[in-house]
């Protein structure tokens, strides 16, 4: 009886996710609405220690076929490999110095997370050019040549505040292949974009690696300093936004992040960085969601060895259902429809990043990167 209940509440669950959930599942490139206006834009990248990846960063930057103004700002974090340097070259190897200005980080103040530092001084030094837009972007984020246009071509078209693109994440390596799009997958799960983009809907959500903003908008929120503690940066923005503004979240195959995931122990460490810091650092949160991971991830195949018949039904359901609903996400990543029936075991995998991240924080490391620790919430 009890292995009968379990299959129904998992095949619930997966009929609610599948036909009920924004159709998150489906996400896609969408079509660009028509061509972008003349706009100013200024991008913004904080850098520390990305000597690797932001040249490449750079000068897709400047190969953009765009039609407005276009500046560049580099704040270099105190890096210690030569990424301002790098970044530079880049700059006077497209014949466009002039277009990219590099600032050195100040001292990280109290209160401050490193990146959004660097973001606030950067966005400081953006003013000065007056920009209609301000693009918050990454030195691991190579663009695709129309992508700022067709930014700023949705904004326009849309009225929207605050645009951001989902990136295509580095999927080459046999963990990137098995791990990253659930990654994308649990993140649209979490934040579907037609529920990101309506103003009834209290869904909030924005990926970090590239969000347009419009300036005056950000004067608005109080601009960065009002954010200054979070971990989760890019959502935390996007819940000011719409709180008083319309925002647009999609997905792209053509821009994309470069840095390189070679082990299941580099994305390990990325979930870690920040899941706590999602459920809240609640110890009941955590809880709740190991519970539902179990229930809505683990007991469709555990369903399969019961004696029940009807469990292995609801079962056999469940476990279908999750898998075709991961197979868009499989194919806009280039990835085998095999891997989709691994979706229980990959979930096991976030889920005990996840009560890493809790213990990571309990242990006064919470939020790592780049060397920094942000061990506790700041009010």
């Amino acid at each position: 009886m009890t292995a009968i209940f379990i299959g129904a509440a998992t095949a619930a669950v997966w009929l609610y996710l599948i036909a009920f959930r924004g159709g998150f599942w489906r996400v896609r490139p969408e079509a660009i609405p028509g061509s972008p206006p003349p706009r100013s834009v200024v991008a913004v990248i904080p850098a520390r220690d990305e000597a690797e990846v932001v040249g490449r960063a750079i000068a897709s930057l400047l190969a953009q076929r765009y039609v407005g103004a276009l500046h560049i700002i580099l704040v270099d974090d105190h890096s210690s490999d030569g990424t301002a340097a790098i970044a530079a070259a880049a700059a006077d190897a497209a014949g466009a110095a002039d277009c990219l200005t590099i600032a050195a980080s100040k001292p990280l103040p109290t209160g401050w997370s490193g990146k959004l530092w660097a973001v606030r001084q950067g966005i400081e030094i953006a003013r000065r050019f007056e920009p209609d837009y301000v693009l918050l972007t990454d030195a691991d984020i190579v663009h695709s040549p129309t992508n700022i246009g067709e930014l700023v071509a949705r904004a326009e078209a849309g009225g929207y505040e605050l645009v951001s693109l989902m990136v295509r994440l580095n999927c080459r390596s046999v963990w990137e292949r098995l791990l990253i799009p659930a990654f994308v997958f649990f993140f649209f799960k979490l934040y579907p974009p037609r529920w990101v983009a309506d103003r009834a809907s209290r869904i909030a959500a924005a990926a970090g690696g590239c969000m347009l903003l419009r300036r005056n908008t950000l004067d608005r929120i109080g601009g960065i300093e009002s954010i200054r503690h979070e971990i989760i940066d890019d959502c935390a923005l996007a819940r000011l936004v719409k709180s008083s503004g319309r925002i647009w979240l999609g997905a792209t195959k053509d821009t994309c992040s470069i840095r390189e995931y070679t082990s299941w122990r580099t994305i390990w460490e990325m979930i870690a960085r920040c899941a706590f810091a999602q459920l809240g650092y609640s110890g009941g949160a955590l809880l709740g969601t190991v519970a539902g991971m179990g229930l809505i991830y683990a007991a469709p195949p555990l369903l399969l060895l019961s004696g029940s018949t009807g469990a292995r039904v609801f079962g056999a359901a469940a476990w279908l259902g999750m898998s075709l609903a991961f197979l868009p996400i499989l194919r806009l990543y280039r990835c085998p429809a095999v891997l989709a029936p691994l979706l229980p075991a990959i979930a096991l995998f976030y889920t005990a990043a996840t009560v890493g991240s809790a213990i990571l924080f309990w242990r006064g490391r919470g939020g790592s990167w780049k060397g920094r620790f942000q061990a506790e919430p700041v009010p």
